[in-house]
């Protein structure tokens, strides 16, 4: 997938756990699990908003465009 979602990166600077952003975000470990392991189909705005005032980040902090090389 050409979206790469870089939750990880920001947990690890803020030194805050899964569970921790789970619950201060008000989704569960799992939901974010799914997201911050790329596997998520889509993320609604309210919650990436959560993310982000959490983390005290900007959208692209989280979220990155990667070109895989593929000719579509």
């Amino acid at each position: 997938m050409p979206i790469v979602v870089d939750i990880d990166v920001m947990l690890a600077k803020r030194k805050m756990s899964v569970g921790e952003l789970a619950e201060r975000v008000g989704i569960t470990p799992a939901n974010l699990a799914v997201l911050k392991n790329g596997r998520a189909k889509a993320v609604r705005f309210t919650t990436l908003e959560a993310l982000c005032e959490v983390l005290e980040c900007q959208p692209g902090d989280l979220l990155r465009w990667q070109n895989n090389g593929r000719a579509d």
